[in-house]
């Protein structure tokens, strides 16, 4: 609640009224998932290796010859059917996800196919550690809204509940399951997709608090 001082009643200033909270959770929202889905083709372009399920992305498009935008949209709806028998709730943010994501990522792909090819591999490492950074802080800025999980940290999640595994062992199995699948389906694996399994990590644990939402706001 914002207080009226004495000095704003004498000058007959109304006061400043915020925005509601769920107008900032909201845009920090879009704003990662926006960042999300340009970081996936900084990472996809190079062709130097993709994010573990992006490998499994570039599978299905490959062998069904969906783009790579449909690919993900219908992986992501695949993961929120496994929520059900892990009792996981989807919220806003996870509905965003799908939809935001599968509707950006192809346009995104479209904008880095102008660039000049063949590519020095010194920009197309840039571009991976570039899109390894902007995927740390669009993860940060989406979970940070706080209003709901992607299909694939639910599952995750949702997993870490019924088993009782340690969050470390139940990600590292689902995310090397889906590279394993992605690469027999013909995603590109390589240093790109080991850079991003080392440094996403501690990249999200740095930026994460500082991004998050307060619980009250």
């Amino acid at each position: 609640m914002v207080r009226t001082g004495p000095d704003d009643v004498r000058a007959g200033r109304r006061p400043a009224r915020r925005a509601p909270a769920g107008v900032g959770r909201g845009a920090r929202l879009v704003a990662g998932l926006v960042l999300y889905a340009a970081s996936i083709a900084l990472l996809v372009h190079p062709q130097l290796g993709s994010m573990p399920w992006d490998v499994l992305g570039q599978g299905v498009a490959r062998v069904s010859g969906w783009t790579f935008g449909t690919a993900t949209v219908v992986i992501s709806l695949v993961v929120l059917v496994c929520w059900v028998p892990l009792r996981q709730r989807p919220g806003v943010g996870t509905v965003a996800n799908v939809l935001v994501i599968g509707a950006l990522v192809d346009p995104f792909l479209a904008l880095a196919a102008l660039l000049p090819e063949p590519l020095p591999l010194a920009v197309r490492g840039a571009m991976v550690v570039l899109g390894i950074a902007l995927n740390a802080v669009a993860t940060a800025l989406y979970v940070g809204a706080r209003l709901g999980p992607g299909p694939r940290d639910g599952l995750m999640t949702g997993l870490v509940a019924r088993t009782g595994g340690p969050v470390r062992l139940v990600r590292s199995v689902i995310e090397v399951a889906v590279v394993a699948a992605g690469w027999a389906l013909g995603g590109t694996v390589g240093l790109g997709t080991l850079a991003y399994a080392l440094a996403i990590g501690p990249l999200v644990h740095v930026l994460l608090p500082r991004l998050t939402v307060p619980a009250d706001g």
